[in-house]
């Protein structure tokens, strides 16, 4: 298979082979071309050179809707939702369910998303509007509609990348049901834990070209990561050191009443501090409160929220984004896409954004101010772009993450919170982002992080918070931690069951 963007070969005679009732993963770094043989795959393009073969017989899609009919769905890294829509409209869009009067049979299609949603251990009611849910709900939900298509092929691109440990395991199950059905899937994944858990088969693409397929007992981690990247991947983990030294923030009793539950809390009582040089993991299961208690630090639930933030020894009031700006505050948002870019921007414009006051002269925009900046930071980021010029839609995953680092840096805040600062991106561009963290914390910034990823918590963080169900549940140093002590810490129930664990 191969495939052309102007020019630049996306896809180079790659080659796949899937088989039923296995999972075959395939790897490789950002723009090594999984997606888009994916899309090839899924109809999504149809001006390639190549050829497909289904059960043996020579196939052309020309739309999704034609691979769906001959029973190959796909699950897309980004999320391909319609956003004002409920859960059961998007899960059977195109297919609704009709009555005998030719309309739409709400009542049913309510009814099959419930239990769709019931497999997928998702409790959330199905006429809800896929707009306020959260992106790992959202995920969710991509995934009903895949298995609502009752397809022999299913192509789950990065579905894990915003889901819950508890969210995989159910997938994992489906997965293993869906296997003894005889279903085949192609699994998409940067997480080498979860290949190496879940697939029958490993296929490594870089440059476009499929580099090896083998089944996965043959093949070591260290195997696929010199695979994917065309050399060995020395000291990937990056083991930051923390002298913790004098303290820049400090929040007390941090509350987030629940919008639709009076009386109940999305965060509650939430007390911490970080100090200059160090890097605050925060970690807990989806629902946990991470996120909107990193927004309310930002200034973005100033309505339904109570507590106090301490910046340097001086309590401020953050009302808004911009309070919290001004204040020294810099948020690296969960989705990049929706919340930390405008897609059609260039990258220069990007990160200038949150801070016109250094690019600005005598009122007027100075595009050599902008240059200048961005320059100067997409040198020190690394972000691989065409020109400061290009836009950040055309960036890989990983480099639009860094733009949006880039923004906030320019912010020159004291403290950065960083919610899932890795998601979505390759094992290259996580490392790239590891030592990022690294060097800012070096240079004297205090950095909260929220992520979902143990090991990168674990390997990052000087210190650990646990949250469960809003509330704060466990403190640990990082000698201190193990997975088990931070899971058992994260699960409902576990403050009733034991009070705050610390563990200095």
């Amino acid at each position: 298979m191969s495939k052309c963007f102007g020019g630049v070969k996306a896809l180079d005679e790659a080659n796949l082979e899937v088989r039923a009732g296995h999972v075959t993963a395939v790897v490789g770094e950002n723009g090594a071309g999984k997606s888009t043989l994916m899309k090839v795959l899924s109809g999504v393009y149809q001006d390639y050179d190549g050829h497909i073969f289904l059960n043996g017989r020579k196939v052309t899609f020309a739309n999704p809707r034609q691979a769906q009919e001959h029973g190959v769905a796909i699950i897309h890294q980004e999320l391909n939702l319609i956003w004002n829509l409920s859960i059961a409209e998007n899960i059977f869009l195109g297919r609704e369910f009709l009555n005998l009067l030719g309309l739409i049979d709400f009542r049913r299609m309510f009814r099959e998303a419930a239990t769709l949603l019931q497999r997928l251990d998702l409790e959330v009611d199905p006429r809800t509007r896929v707009s306020t849910l959260r992106v790992g709900q959202q995920q969710v939900v991509e995934i009903a509609r895949a298995l609502a298509l009752n397809a022999r092929v299913i192509i789950m691109d990065e579905p894990t990348s915003a889901i819950s440990e508890r969210e995989v395991d159910v997938l994992f199950g489906l997965i293993g049901a869906l296997k003894r059905q005889g279903v085949a899937i192609v699994y998409i994944s940067h997480k080498m834990d979860e290949v190496f858990r879940i697939a029958d088969q490993i296929t490594v693409m870089r440059d476009g070209r499929t580099v090896k397929s083998a089944i996965r007992s043959v093949l070591s981690y260290e195997d696929v990561v010199r695979m994917m990247i065309g050399r060995d991947l020395k000291d990937f983990l990056v083991q930051t050191r923390s002298d913790r030294s004098a303290e820049v923030l400090r929040v007390e009793r941090i509350s987030v009443a629940h919008p639709d539950r009076p009386g109940d809390f999305l965060v509650k009582d939430v007390s911490f501090s970080a100090a200059r040089c160090e890097v605050l993991g925060l970690f807990g299961l989806m629902g946990a409160g991470r996120s909107e208690l990193l927004e309310t630090m930002f200034g973005l639930h100033a309505r339904t929220a109570s507590g106090k933030i301490v910046l340097e020894g001086q309590e401020v009031c953050i009302s808004s984004s911009a309070d919290a700006i001004a204040a020294g505050l810099a948020l690296v948002p969960e989705d990049r896409k929706r919340q930390g870019l405008v897609m059609d921007m260039s990258v220069a414009a990007s990160i200038s954004l949150a801070s016109l006051d250094r690019v600005v002269r005598l009122g007027f925009l100075s595009d050599r101010r902008e240059q200048a900046l961005a320059g100067d930071l997409m040198n020190r980021l690394s972000i691989r772009a065409a020109s400061h010029r290009q836009s950040v839609k055309y960036l890989s995953g990983g480099n639009q993450q860094k733009v949006v680092l880039a923004k906030w840096l320019a912010t020159r805040p004291r403290v950065l919170l960083l919610d899932e600062p890795t998601r979505g991106i390759d094992i290259n561009a996580k490392n790239q982002i590891y030592r990022l963290i690294h060097e800012l914390a070096s240079a004297g910034l205090a950095i909260v992080m929220v992520s979902s990823e143990l090991p990168e918590v674990l390997t990052l963080a000087h210190r650990i918070i646990v949250m469960s169900e809003g509330r704060q549940t466990a403190e640990f140093a990082r000698g201190q931690a193990s997975e088990e002590l931070i899971l058992r810490a994260a699960l409902p129930g576990s403050l009733s069951s034991g009070g705050l664990q610390t563990s200095t």
